[in-house]
């Protein structure tokens, strides 16, 4: 964060950071300029930091919550950095690659430093170029640096903030007389909804009265965006968490997607592909619950396309050797910067690949990537575990795959329509939110639960399986039906339950089969059935019913009732559900 206005520059970084705790929170600190620079830091939270802050008349400064990368949670470690002289402090988000090198060198010229981090090394070289024009040495030092980075610098030679991006999310926050720093919009909604979002390789120096953008020593232009999200949608609206919030509007959010993409006249959704749907197979990548969304997405978009499809993991496909000819590359990701799916769109890209981004937020890095973008509209998301951005992500695939396939047109119609229908099915499902808190208490006592399902659901599973991970801190593995006798039956016992996705499709007989063949080994099951199932009680030990949907949707309802479950465990064992130790909620590194 960063703050230049006529307002005491302290509350309002205050403010702003706790609402961009979400990203990284295992310390903090903050840096404010009047004759000098006064830093404050400590490990932990924001609001165990203003605890022990005196009150300041400063009018700039600069702030940080930090997720670490290089060096452990520790005051030291915190930003912001210091120079050596200690007029010139930097907060920064990303990853410096050649630090080392640089660092050896700074040793060797006499530089001192006090942490562990490779962001230190930044305001160590921009000193080192300092004669008395911040803007000047910022560029300088830049030229030096390699890696990924959004920065802010103040130092008490210059009545302003210096900030830079490459690869890194940066935005400029409009307000009336005042200019606020911000790696993501949530850290600004509550002082204004104009934005300015800066590219790689811009250099931005903002004083009390203007902006100026250079890149590559240039004047750039960077137009002012209005963001469609407001201050309301980011609070918690009396919900104990935000996770829980997110997945009460889910509905609300499906039936606003559903309206604005689907018309009485049918689908009216055009993703804008440069060269049309001249493409022979569609490439999904993504990471994390997006690439569970991806698994998902390549049965849908088998199924309804009528193309050959292949959903990847982006970390991996970057270091794959495939050639690609007239395929789609689909990338998908919550936030869209997420680092690995940039970069593997961009390889795609290389390739011949024409391009879509699926993401919620406007502006983002992914969008400048692409060719074309799909954006979510799911407002702000705030818990570290997706929910309804997940959700999301599946409505926006079908969407995907009744354009793109090859449907007759009373089926297409016929999907529609129960499209429409599905906002009421999920609500159906928050209607038994009690009796799936109660069964999240009973698996809060295990140590190690297993999710199984097939088909469209295999990815469903694999996802609840993340959530337990990610918020109960339970081990939990997802798996394919079929294939627990090729190993992982030996794993089951009476403390392990077993949650089976039983499907009203043509997995449902099989896995039938397999609940049997665990219930033979003495584990629990707890099944996730339709309501019209008539023959699952006989073989499981608890039993979550969900709302008679086409077969094809179930990966939805399913969802819900998984993602509650996983709230109400890690309620029950006191996790801390929206901010789950060492995890963010962007991977931008």
């Amino acid at each position: 964060m960063g703050y230049i206005g006529e307002r005491e520059a302290l509350p309002v970084l205050i403010s702003s950071l706790k609402r961009l705790e979400y990203r990284g929170y295992d310390s903090c600190g903050l840096a404010l300029l009047e004759d000098e620079i006064a830093v404050f830091k400590g490990r932990g939270r924001i609001e165990k930091l203003q605890q022990n802050l005196p009150p300041s008349p400063a009018r700039i400064g600069i702030g940080h919550t930090r997720w670490a990368t290089h060096g452990k949670p520790s005051k030291e470690n915190a930003h912001p950095h210091l120079a050596c002289n200690g007029r010139i402090a930097v907060v920064h988000n990303g990853v410096i690659t050649n630090f080392q090198k640089l660092k050896e060198r700074l040793l060797a010229e006499g530089h001192t430093f006090t942490s562990e981090t490779d962001t230190e090394v930044i305001a160590h070289v921009i000193e080192s170029y300092y004669r008395g024009d911040l803007l000047d040495a910022v560029a300088r030092a830049l030229k030096e640096i390699s890696g990924s980075y959004a920065i802010a610098v103040i130092s008490p030679g210059y009545d302003g903030i210096i900030v830079a991006r490459n690869e890194i999310p940066l935005l400029i926050g409009v307000g009336e007389g005042e200019f606020i720093v911000a790696s993501d919009v949530a850290g600004i909604l509550e002082q204004t909804r104009r934005v300015i979002y800066l590219e790689d390789g811009d250099i931005g120096s903002i004083s009390r009265g203007a902006v100026r953008i250079f890149n590559n020593g240039l004047p750039a232009e960077r137009r002012e965006q209005q963001v469609p999200w407001n201050i309301e949608e980011a609070q918690r609206g009396g919900y104990k968490h935000f996770m829980l919030k997110e997945i009460h509007e889910q509905p609300e959010m499906i039936d606003e997607m559903v309206k604005r993409y689907i018309s009485a006249t049918g689908v009216k959704f055009e993703p804008g592909l440069a060269g049309g749907t001249d493409f022979t197979d569609i490439l999904l990548l993504a990471c994390g619950t997006s690439y569970y969304a991806a698994l998902a997405g390549e049965h849908i978009l088998k199924k309804l396309g009528q193309i050959p499809v292949h959903a990847a993991l982006s970390s991996e496909f970057n270091y794959s050797d495939t050639i690609l000819r007239k395929t789609l590359a689909i990338a998908i990701t919550q936030s869209g910067e997420t680092a690995d799916t940039i970069k593997a769109l961009r390889e795609a890209k290389k390739r011949g690949c024409p391009s879509l981004a699926i993401t919620n937020v406007i502006g983002s890095s992914i969008t400048r990537v692409a060719d074309a973008t799909f954006y979510l509209m799911a407002g702000p998301e705030i818990s570290v575990a997706a929910t309804k951005s997940f959700t999301a992500q599946l409505i926006a695939l079908y969407l995907l795959a009744l354009s793109l396939g090859k449907i007759d047109p009373a089926f297409q119609k016929k999907l529609a329509d129960e499209l429409r229908g599905l906002p009421q099915k999920v609500a159906m499902v928050l209607t038994e939110e009690e009796k799936i808190a109660k069964i999240g208490r009973y698996l809060a006592v295990c140590d190690n639960v297993f999710f199984i399902g097939r088909g469209l659901n295999l990815a469903i599973a694999l996802e609840g399986a993340l959530k337990f991970k990610e918020i109960c801190y339970i081990h939990a593995e997802g798996y394919p039906a079929g294939e627990l006798l090729h190993g992982p039956l030996a794993l089951l016992n009476p403390m392990m339950p077993v949650i089976a996705i039983v499907a009203p499709d043509g997995t449902h007989d099989m896995t039938l089969t397999n609940i049997k063949e665990i219930k033979a080994r003495g584990a629990p099951v707890i099944a996730l059935a339709p309501e019209d199932d008539s023959e699952i009680e006989k073989y499981t030990d608890r039993v979550i019913r969900t709302p008679q949907v086409n077969s094809l949707f179930s990966p939805v309802t399913n969802t819900i009732v998984l993602q509650l479950l996983a709230y109400y465990t890690a309620q029950e064992r006191g996790s801390p559900i929206d901010m789950p130790r060492h995890l963010a909620k962007t991977v931008t590194v």
